[in-house]
């Protein structure tokens, strides 16, 4: 388990927020350094193609839903939107919160126009909301579009985001996803470790990124040269569409065991389910990102064992 002189605290944290930042890393790490990240910011990237319809349990309707999941379940960080969290945060206040600053709709498709996704607030904003709240507020994220030809102003505004947000004792997530007509293949396995290698460059202190592939084949390996060009930014992969408990519970086992990955950001994969099987699929996932758990012995909390 990591002591505090363990973590790395970059040097653009400033004296007064080093602690405040070093606790935050801490909690939403469980003093592990991994990350356990349940997304719930798809209410407006996905509209609601990701909250009813067939194969959705009726729970997941109701945006607080999200909020329980989070309450009850074993997470590191809840990621969402501020306006969701400045309507039900105050009924949650133990919930450890992550602010995604910019989001966008699925509406228009990459082959119509490149993918922009300007910021909705800003970090002096999240950070008004934390210390007037009294939320635990840990973190900030931001998705970035490489390839688009909106990059420049997305990658502006992400590396403010960062350096912002370490002003003021925040972790970052950058979710970077190679994306527009510039791009053959997102899932490309050496683009992706461009992509994890930018975020390291921008200063994040996690990155999240789809899984790479070849030829529409996932393998955990792949992951290792993301994880190399990231240097000390954490990677962590996208949960991606609903699959099988055993099957989505073991490519994450690979990715840490084998590609080298810290943890994983998982929404619709958890929230789609009732609320009982959602918190006992987060606490497997958690079990195996956190505690190092089997598959075997994760299935066994999934099924209430």
């Amino acid at each position: 388990m990591p002591q505090a002189s363990d973590i790395r605290i970059p040097l653009d944290v400033p004296p007064g927020e080093r602690e405040r930042y070093r606790e935050n890393y801490r909690r939403i790490t469980h003093n592990t350094g991994k990350l356990m990240l349940f997304a719930g910011d798809q209410k407006i990237e996905h509209l609601n193609d990701d909250f009813a319809g067939e194969g959705i349990h009726p729970d997941d309707a109701d945006p607080e839903h999200l909020f329980r999941i989070a309450n009850k379940g074993r997470i590191g960080v809840f990621a969402t939107q501020l306006g969701l969290l400045a309507r039900y945060g105050g009924d949650y206040p133990d919930v450890p919160y992550l602010v995604k600053l910019n989001s966008k709709t699925n509406l228009i498709k990459t082959a119509q126009s490149d993918p922009a996704s300007s910021e909705l607030y800003h970090v002096r904003q999240v950070v008004d909301l934390r210390d007037e709240s009294g939320l635990s507020i840990l973190g900030v994220g931001y998705t970035v579009y490489l390839g688009s030809e909106y990059e420049p102003l997305m990658l502006y505004q992400a590396a403010q985001a960062v350096y912002q947000a370490h002003r003021h004792g925040l972790i970052t997530v950058l979710w970077m996803y190679p994306r527009g007509s510039a791009v053959k293949d997102e899932r490309d396995p050496h683009l992706v470790a461009g992509a994890a290698g930018v975020a390291a460059a921008i200063g994040s202190d996690f990155v999240k990124v789809n899984p790479p592939k070849i030829e529409g084949v996932a393998d955990a390996a792949l992951l290792q040269e993301a994880v190399a060009a990231a240097g000390r930014t954490g990677v962590v992969c996208s949960g991606g569409s609903q699959v099988s408990v055993p099957e989505f519970l073991q490519q994450l086992h690979d990715q840490i065991h084998i590609g080298g990955a810290v943890g994983n950001a998982t929404g619709r994969n958890i929230h789609q389910r009732s609320l009982d099987e959602a918190v006992r699929f987060c606490n497997a996932i958690s079990a195996i990102t956190l505690d190092g758990a089997s598959v075997g012995d994760a299935m066994s909390i999934y099924g209430g064992g």
